[in-house]
């Protein structure tokens, strides 16, 4: 028993002074590991609360198609954004913040066309006239295209109406460039930008080509024309959230379509900004089109899932005033920050309701811009190849300027059609069935 007990007593001895030699070298090994993978676990410490506190970042909804956007891009429409016009006493519709001109004489493809005279024929294949920016946008060009008539410059103004459909919009350009002499110039507004690309091309080695609004993916027309673009609407309204919202307020983000490169543009923009500032909660991106049900249906949904929304970002403005009466039904008070559009009837509201809120715009005197840039090219006049117009955003400051007293609830403010000689009957009883096109 007591060589028993000694034997015990000895491993103890000695398995202790072997744990006794080994510690130092675990201790000296494991030290200059924790102060190398230090930095690790701080990096993971800071990155963890941002992907937490940015749900709606992860949606799928929240991808920006990568063809449509670039870092230097949106550098150069930060740029822009801070010019100013280099023809300033020119309306604004006509002004443009970048020099780049070209005539029909730079186009010896186009000799045909440079040998004629006006009258001229107008072609226009269009998006659609499928929602109120679109809308006040048709009315202000062809009160510009009736003008141009009166004096002489146009003869026939053929639209061609693609209801939002890309086959249709397709079919519509290759019919046009099935019919020759039909067209002295073409107008494109796309209703998505890689499916219009091929069809675009095409027509362009047949005629020359004028775009606005939204871009097909090419260099081929002869003038490429609208404001700044998707960057800055995207920049001016995520600026504005980031500045106005106190830490950890909840943004929720609206969208309206997806492979439009303007609109993704507006949306890369603004997540590229809601990316650096993770003191913000980005809790959802959705898409609602222009929608006001969809559009009231998701503040419900996330009031009842997140408590509060203390801002809204949206990529265009149509349902703002229908978001804005959901927190109304919920018996909360408006968001924090808003941002919406030029719409006459969200103007109003933030008025009536003091809130704090900026509209970004996207202004649809770009659609007179479209027109009087076709017919200058016709003429041999210098206009801007790559024609970038001011982009002005309405703020608390300069509201009242903007607000126009017995327009309709869904007219935009910078219509840009205040000179023109109907000035303001159409865009008051909004008629897009009146106009008739005239045909030989």
């Amino acid at each position: 028993m007591k060589k028993s007990l000694l034997l015990v007593v000895t491993l103890i001895v000695v398995m202790t002074m072997a744990l006794a030699a080994c510690a130092p070298a675990a201790v000296a090994t494991e030290a200059p590991m924790v102060e190398e993978e230090a930095p690790v676990a701080t990096e993971a410490a800071v990155e963890e609360p941002v992907a937490a506190a940015n749900p709606g970042l992860q949606m799928d909804t929240a991808v920006v198609a990568p063809q449509f956007f670039n870092d230097a891009d949106y550098e150069t429409s930060l740029a822009q954004m801070s010019l100013a016009p280099l023809n300033p006493e020119a309306p604004i519709y006509l002004q443009y913040l970048v020099e780049n001109g070209t005539d029909i004489s730079k186009y010896p493809e186009y000799a045909d066309f440079a040998a004629k005279e006006a009258p001229y024929n107008i072609c226009f294949s269009n998006a659609g006239v499928n929602n109120p920016w679109r809308v006040v946008g048709y009315v202000s060009m062809r009160e510009q295209v009736d003008a141009l008539r009166a004096e002489g410059m146009v003869k026939n103004f053929y639209h061609l109406d693609a209801q939002g459909n890309d086959a249709k919009q397709i079919a519509d350009i290759q019919d046009l460039i099935n019919t020759p002499g039909k067209c002295d110039i073409l107008i494109v507004a796309s209703n998505t930008s890689e499916a219009l690309t091929p069809i675009v091309e095409k027509a362009c080695e047949v005629m020359p080509v004028v775009q606005f609004d939204r871009y097909a993916q090419t260099d081929c027309p002869v003038v490429s024309e609208r404001p700044i673009g998707g960057y800055a609407f995207g920049i001016s309204g995520a600026q504005f959230v980031v500045d106005n919202l106190p830490e950890g307020g909840n943004v929720l983000a609206f969208r309206i379509l997806p492979g439009v490169d303007v609109l993704e543009q507006r949306w890369g923009a603004a997540r590229k900004i809601f990316e650096q500032n993770p003191q913000l909660n980005v809790i959802g991106v959705e898409f609602v089109a222009y929608d006001s049900f969809k559009a009231s249906t998701v503040v419900t949904d996330y009031i009842a899932k997140y408590g509060t929304i203390d801002a809204v970002w949206m990529d265009a403005g149509g349902t703002a005033v229908s978001i804005l009466e959901a927190f109304e039904d919920a018996g909360l008070p408006a968001p924090k920050v808003m941002v919406g559009e030029d719409q006459q009837d969200y103007l109003e509201y933030w008025k009536a309701n003091n809130l704090t809120a900026i509209a970004p715009t996207f202004p649809t005197y770009q659609w007179r811009t479209a027109v009087l840039a076709a017919v200058m090219f016709l003429k041999g006049e210098t206009v801007q190849q790559n024609w970038v117009l001011p982009q002005p955003e309405i703020t608390a400051e300069n509201l009242d300027s903007y607000i126009t007293a017995g327009m309709p609830p869904l007219h935009y403010a910078l219509s840009g059609g205040e000179d023109l000689p109907t000035w303001p009957g159409p865009w008051q009883n909004v008629d897009v069935n009146k106009y008739k096109d005239t045909v030989d």
